[in-house]
């Protein structure tokens, strides 16, 4: 017990203080911060998501359905229920609700997955299979279902904006490219910003500089999105699914999934490529998670406190009881993998992802704080809980 806290949870802990500290004594600047956060959202995850998952076999899938059907139902139920329990309780937005679904609804899997779990149960197939599975569930369904969801929300809110004939907007002057290869240039435009809608990156840099923070667009949407330019209308789900699936750190491991279905194998000589850069993944993501806590304010409120309960408590105790009446009491071992995979602190992409595009940022930030201090105690509690669950039901 003692070595998980001293391996394990300090590490994270002492990385992310590392990150809040550096954030508050201004040894980033925010374009310095954002690209910490680009690196990690779409270079560095993608790739470690890539090539852990494509590693697996279709067999893998097919060695315990039972347990592959309460991962992929109870994980992706979960992060449903998430969000809307956030929007009932809370009354919060769309793309606000994705993105504490995103951090309350989704374990942090890659990033301690194999750190907790190895040494507690041993590095064996079992190990490998709960870790897998779990993983590509978060990373290949909730991730893209989360960054559509994001984007269905501002869509709604560009659609509201452009019908309000008294949103007059703010006049900024942003950064226009033009041309291409040798032949680009860049110059200064002046642009009208809506009111209240999500901005590109550039707008939101220019509204920055008159001290407005803005929500940034999930698809970065060009200039002449916000402009009276006719187009071709297109389904707003189906155009939020395929703006999210574009979207690096959705689309590896969707890839990697499609590539194991069908059989696909690569190389081993190329996975020393994809864990080179992966390898910067996971302190880069923790350093970075604690630049965003530096970012806002923190506090501890209802909503954290419920989003901390949901994730290291609720999640799991739902998953438990799902496994026995599924009828996964003769393996205790087990379910007790899964209750810990499931159990694990917020997945930190979704606070990159908050921070990257500005949304849910104080609250997600708090989540993440709280909530990976308090499963040092989520973790001895579930440990000690599981063999008297498995002596009285099994």
């Amino acid at each position: 017990m003692v070595s998980i806290l001293i391996n394990d949870v300090i590490p994270i802990l002492v990385i992310m203080l590392l990150g809040y500290l550096c954030g508050k004594f201004y040894f980033f600047d925010n374009d310095q911060r954002q690209g910490l956060n680009k690196l990690v959202l779409d270079i560095a995850l993608p790739a470690a998501l890539f090539i852990s998952i494509v590693k697996a076999t279709r067999s893998m899938f097919a060695q315990d359905i039972v347990l592959t059907l309460i991962s992929i139902i109870g994980v992706t139920g979960l992060f449903m229920l998430s969000f809307f329990l956030d929007k009932l309780f809370f009354h919060r937005n769309t793309q606000q609700a994705a993105v504490c679904a995103l951090i309350a609804g989704s374990p942090t899997i890659g990033f301690l997955g194999f750190a907790v779990l190895d040494p507690i149960y041993g590095n064996n197939v079992t190990t490998n299979l709960v870790i897998g599975i779990v993983s590509i569930v978060v990373n290949a369904i909730t991730i893209p279902l989360g960054l559509a969801l994001i984007n269905k929300g501002q869509d709604k809110v560009r659609q509201k904006a452009a019908s309000n004939s008294n949103n007059k907007g703010t006049q900024v002057k942003v950064d226009q490219v033009s041309g291409k290869g040798t032949h680009k240039t860049k110059q200064k435009v002046m642009v009208t910003v809506p009111d209240d809608v999500p901005v590109t990156d550039a707008e939101a840099k220019a509204l920055e500089e008159k001290g407005i923070k803005r929500e940034i667009d999930l698809a970065h949407a060009e200039i002449a999105n916000h402009a009276n330019t006719a187009h071709k209308p297109m389904n707003s789900t189906l155009k939020s699914v395929l703006n999210a699936v574009k979207q690096p750190v959705a689309a590896a491991p969707l890839l990697a999934v499609i590539f194991v279905l069908i059989g696909i194998k690569i190389p081993n000589s190329w996975a020393p490529t994809f864990d080179l850069i992966a390898k910067a993944n996971a302190g880069v993501a923790v350093l970075a998670a604690g630049l965003a806590l530096s970012t806002v304010k923190f506090s501890i409120d209802k909503e954290v406190i419920w989003n901390t309960f949901f994730r290291l408590f609720l999640t799991p105790a739902i998953i438990v009881a799902a496994a026995y009446i599924c009828g996964m009491g003769s393996d205790p071992e087990k379910i007790s993998m899964l209750c810990l995979a499931t159990g694990l602190p917020p997945a930190f992409s979704g606070i990159i992802i908050s921070s990257r595009y500005n949304i849910y940022v104080k609250e997600g930030a708090s989540s993440v704080a709280v909530s990976t201090v308090v499963f040092a105690v989520s973790c001895i509690f579930w440990i000690w809980l599981l063999p008297i669950l498995a002596h009285m039901f099994g």
